[in-house]
This record gives structure tokens, C-alpha cells and sequence, in this order.
């Protein structure tokens, strides 16, 4: 099983649709409104990958999205920032890869893609 994790700023209503339509088939996915949890599925190269938003992770303003399958349309959670970044326009920020569940994250660098261009850096 594959999974990607981006966390998203200010997620606007039908944005994450509105740019995986272009990356997967058969979307089922309601993000009209992103102020809870939202499960939805997709297919991708043929098998079902699980998509999940978590709004208010690491605080209010920013939605985690979840990509889990056999297969996923990117190969790193920076490449699906980098496409997420281009469909949105708004701040998207990931792990640098080398994360593991379980250790701590408080000097932690993690990859900010927005109009500034992409940095590491600490998330506070």
C-alpha cells in the first residue's frame, strides 16, 4: 500500500475535486464543504485508492489530504504538493520523505510550496 499525506492552507470548497479529477477515474469525493472530516474514493491504473481530508491539522487553516492505494498518482508527497500547488494556488506543505510514524516532528523540516517558490522549513 502506497500513501501520499499533503496539508493543504485555506482549502477552498470542490478544490481537491476539482484538480484530482484530472488525476484519477471515477472520483467520488464531496468537498463542498471542508469543515469535517471527508471520505471518497477514486480509481487509479485500474485500483481503488481511499482519498481522506482532515481539516484543522496542525491548526485551523490547514486540511490534510490522504492518498491511499496500491498505486498513487505520484511518487512523493512533494511531487503531488508540486501538482497540487500548480491546480490551487495556495500554500501546500509536506514531509521531506524521511519521516517515520512515531518520531518526533518538533525540529522537523518540511517542504512549503507558494508564491514565494518551494523551501524547507520548520512548520511554525
Amino acid at each position: 500500500m502506497q500513501d501520499l499525506e499533503i496539508y493543504i492552507r485555506d482549502l477552498e470548497p470542490g478544490a481537491v475535486s476539482g484538480w484530482l479529477e484530472n488525476h484519477v477515474d471515477q472520483l467520488e469525493l464531496n468537498d463542498r464543504d471542508v469543515a469535517s472530516v471527508i471520505k471518497g474514493f477514486a480509481r487509479y491504473e485500474g485500483d481503488r485508492v481511499r482519498i481522506s481530508l482532515y481539516p484543522g491539522a496542525f491548526g485551523k487553516r490547514f486540511t490534510s489530504l490522504v492518498i491511499e492505494g496500491p498505486r498513487v498518482p505520484w511518487n512523493s508527497d512533494l511531487d503531488c504538493a508540486r501538482s497540487a500547488w500548480r491546480a490551487m494556488e495556495t500554500e501546500i506543505r509536506c514531509s521531506p520523505g524521511d519521516w517515520k510514524e512515531g518520531e518526533p516532528v518538533e525540529d522537523e523540516k518540511w517542504w512549503r510550496l507558494d508564491h514565494r517558490g518551494e523551501q524547507q522549513v520548520v512548520w511554525n
